[in-house]
């Protein structure tokens, strides 16, 4: 039986594509609902097959939104999916699940059209930006607001993502922050790896939002756990 299959009776249950998100969100926890239980699954593979392919396959599709299910059956409050590239299979389960099955942008992206009509996507994995923008857009949509989407691609950063160098990688998004965000009202990070740049930047024109204390407010809200909203 695969791990995400198995019962694990957690409040809020995580599928990441990358380990390290398993420490970010243990602090979000501690920091913001003290004694929450969580579960952490992690599926390497479906990010990279996804990169392999430059896409989201119907078969990484498909896998994806079964383990996002095995979590829900594992006796959730509400399940996670933290892979902005993942995303839009995880409100694709939404449709099936019997709990709420959300992924982690989506609440930011609701913040970031209420704050500006421009704004701006900055990614460290070219996959992660066409499916951040369309999230933008139907945000957008939802709210009925007319905005602009302005891409910024920092490629060259993801192998030091890639080979555990999180300093050179977050270091390298902070230094192009302050270009990006001259032209836009506000900047979204597209991937919740990418946080941590943030207080590497020093101030900026626009602020910056990224996804894991927003994402994991609104969980934790799902959940029972009343707590305030905060940037």
């Amino acid at each position: 039986m695969p791990p995400s299959f198995a019962p694990h009776g957690a409040a809020i249950a995580f599928l990441h594509t990358a380990a390290l998100h398993i420490e970010t969100f243990e602090r979000l926890r501690d920091e913001i609902a003290p004694g929450l239980r969580l579960h952490h699954a992690v599926r390497e593979d479906l990010l990279a097959a996804t990169e392999k392919a430059g896409r989201v396959t119907p078969a990484v599709s498909l896998d994806t939104q079964e383990a996002l299910l095995a979590l829900a059956e594992g006796g959730a409050r509400v399940v996670v999916c933290t892979c902005s590239t993942l995303g839009g299979e995880a409100e694709k389960a939404a449709r099936e699940a019997e709990i709420p099955v959300m992924r982690i942008d989506r609440p930011m992206a609701d913040r970031a059209v209420r704050m500006g009509a421009r704004i701006g996507v900055c990614a460290a994995l070219g996959a992660t930006l066409a499916p951040t923008r369309a999230l933008i857009e139907s945000s957008a949509a939802r709210a009925k607001r007319d905005i602009s989407v302005r891409e910024f691609l920092f490629d060259d950063v993801w192998s030091a993502f890639r080979e555990g160098r999180l300093g050179d990688y977050h270091q390298g998004i902070a230094a192009r922050l302050g270009e990006a965000s001259r032209e836009v009202d506000v900047l979204v990070l597209a991937q919740a790896s990418m946080a941590p740049a943030i207080p590497l930047a020093g101030a900026l024109n626009a602020p910056v939002l990224s996804s894991p204390r927003i994402g994991f407010e609104e969980a934790a809200r799902i959940a029972g756990v009343s707590v305030g909203e905060t940037a």
